[in-house]
């Protein structure tokens, strides 16, 4: 595989130190973001992909380490690089960012900075990401530095949850998966109060 394109994000974010810069990157389709009544936070109004000829499908999302804040930007052919959008993760840093299709979900991961806290992001009513659901790390797993995350699919469903998988990036030497399947329910508040994911449906 061989690179054809590159863009530059660097003027349209913070300066951070080494090792503090992105640290995910999570492809969003347009069809998700019309839909949902997304609104691009440089005209204030609903996103509109005409906007930006030769942009593809869809919203690249990336995490930024140093801060935790999650950044939208529309990619376009000619190496223009558009930020439409910036919002919380719910942590004071990021270690890994996906989106889920089959729930139309954006999930953040957090490392043993913040105790390997993940939330699950969603389009909301003001036109912006917020957070639905949030979760602790898995009880009795230790305060790892996990830096990976992935998500069954919805067809593994099994007594109302499904399979989700973290990766250890240094404490059992950089090397170990970890698995869980519970659930449990989540307060009105969205705090951190569980370790698992339910078989959700797509909003």
């Amino acid at each position: 595989v061989r690179a054809t394109r590159e863009w530059n994000l660097a003027s349209s974010l913070p300066s951070v130190g080494a090792n503090l810069g992105l640290e995910g990157v999570a492809w969003v389709p347009d069809s998700y973001l019309t839909g949902a009544g997304f609104v691009d936070q440089t005209t204030g109004v609903a996103y509109d992909p005409a906007r930006y000829p030769g942009h593809g499908t869809g919203v690249a999302f990336v995490g930024l380490e140093a801060n935790g804040r999650v950044y939208g930007y529309v990619l376009q052919d000619d190496g223009t690089a558009t930020q439409i959008a910036s919002f919380t993760s719910g942590s004071t840093t990021i270690a890994y960012l996906t989106w889920d299709p089959e729930t139309s979900s954006l999930w953040t991961v957090c490392d043993d900075t913040c105790n390997g806290t993940t939330t699950r992001q969603q389009v909301g009513s003001n036109g912006a990401f917020g957070i639905v659901a949030a979760y602790d790390r898995p009880a009795g797993m230790p305060n790892l530095n996990n830096e990976g995350f992935a998500l069954a699919p919805q067809s593994t469903c099994s007594n109302g949850t499904k399979t989700v998988f973290w990766s250890d990036d240094s404490n059992t030497g950089g090397n170990a998966l970890r698995t869980d399947r519970k659930s449990t329910r989540l307060n009105s508040s969205h705090r951190c109060i569980s370790y698992a994911v339910f078989c959700l449906k797509k909003k």
